[in-house]
């Protein structure tokens, strides 16, 4: 579901590039590296979703996380939290994001309970 959504974001942004005179407007690639995305920088984030789409998908020795591929956000039980918790209270500040955009296009959802945890890291 959520590769489908990471999907439909990438054709709206290929689709949409079009002013209202008929010439195309230039997609912009934010300068920098994906880990430099800040959450005022919609653009960016897109830059770096569309780039990740491209490439090998990144893991954070999480791959028992794949077992959740197409879980709800809401449908998690606390130990499954726990290990969505664990992982992210081990990684690195400037890798959040990244993990963020690896579980986007693995399919899983993050549990609720983290979501806002993870925003704070991410801006923080």
């Amino acid at each position: 579901m959520i590769s489908l959504a990471a999907l439909g974001a990438i054709a709206y942004i290929f689709g949409h590039n079009r002013r209202s005179d008929g010439s195309e407007d230039p997609i912009v690639i934010g300068e920098g590296d994906c880990t430099s995305c800040s959450p005022e920088s919609p653009r960016c984030e897109q830059a770096c979703m569309i780039e990740a789409a491209t490439q090998p998908i990144e893991y954070f020795e999480d791959e028992e996380l794949d077992a959740f591929k197409g879980r709800t956000a809401d449908s998690y039980t606390d130990e499954e939290v726990e290990q969505f918790a664990y992982i992210l209270h081990t990684m690195q500040p400037n890798e959040v994001a990244a993990w963020s955009r690896s579980l986007i296009l693995r399919g899983i959802n993050l549990p609720d309970q983290l979501r806002d945890e993870l925003i704070m890291m991410r801006e923080g």
